[in-house]
């Protein structure tokens, strides 16, 4: 794909870097994304399988889908988008990855100290007392895992319809999009708030706003620069575009 040199050299020129990916990046990894057309919430219930509601109704099945899933994200390898992602952050004087997805994808592949929005599906916690759970969550007679402390059932640490995105995570990327001077909308729909509004936020604030997605989303008008393709496509070429002008 062609590259405007214009795009290249107001990244080549950027001191601050931040990065939000959502499912379209996992998606390249063969991980289902959730609200597209033919995606999970089109064939299940979200209502069901993420919510404290759904859990306490049927704790079992929405256990036994978490598992389903994390057995499928360790099945799965990081995608050229992710080593481009965790590349970035040596190429750039500050850099900082917020991310929707849940499956630690990005840390697999390198990346330090990722902001995670939405939890993530590999650790646990009780959801009666909150204490972390690093005991085992395959149990032989089918039983959920229980908390030590309290008795409490084990759940994912993934943020469910209905809950508060983690307050330090927030605040982390409410104290980056005012900091970055460019920022990357990767792999995102841009529909699930309060996450679709960071782009907006950091070119409100002054940020140079570049959209990588092969489709136009609510946020596209907004961008200074679109890269039509996927990540594992677009973030590859632009950084060998980088290394020509060093």
């Amino acid at each position: 794909m062609k590259i405007a040199s214009e795009l290249v050299q107001t990244v080549k020129k950027a001191k601050y870097v931040a990065v939000l990916t959502g499912a379209g990046v996992s998606a390249e990894s063969g991980i289902a994304t959730f609200r597209d057309p033919d995606g999970l919430w089109a064939k299940l219930n979200p209502a069901e399988l993420a919510s404290v509601d759904g859990f306490m109704s049927n704790p079992k099945l929405v256990w036994s889908w978490y598992q389903h899933r994390r057995d499928i994200v360790h099945s799965t390898e990081p995608n050229k988008g992710h080593y481009a992602i965790a590349e970035m952050e040596k190429v750039f004087p500050e850099f900082a990855l917020i991310t929707q997805n849940v499956d630690r994808l990005h840390q697999s592949a390198g990346s330090n100290d990722v902001v995670e929005l939405h939890g993530n599906i590999i650790e646990n916690h009780c959801q009666k007392c909150k204490k972390p759970f690093l005991g085992e969550t395959t149990l032989p007679d089918g039983e959920l895992p229980r908390c030590s402390e309290c008795g409490g059932m084990i759940r994912p640490s993934v943020v469910w319809f209905g809950e508060n995105l983690p307050f330090e995570a927030m605040a982390k990327s409410e104290e980056i999009v005012e900091s970055c001077d460019l920022f990357f909308s990767v792999g995102t729909s841009a529909e699930v708030y309060p996450a679709a509004a960071l782009p907006v936020k950091a070119k409100q604030y002054g940020a140079t706003l570049i959209e990588v997605n092969p489709n136009k989303t609510a946020i596209s008008h907004y961008a200074d620069f679109r890269l039509e393709a996927p990540s594992g496509i677009a973030l590859p070429i632009l950084l060998e575009k980088l290394k020509e002008i060093e």
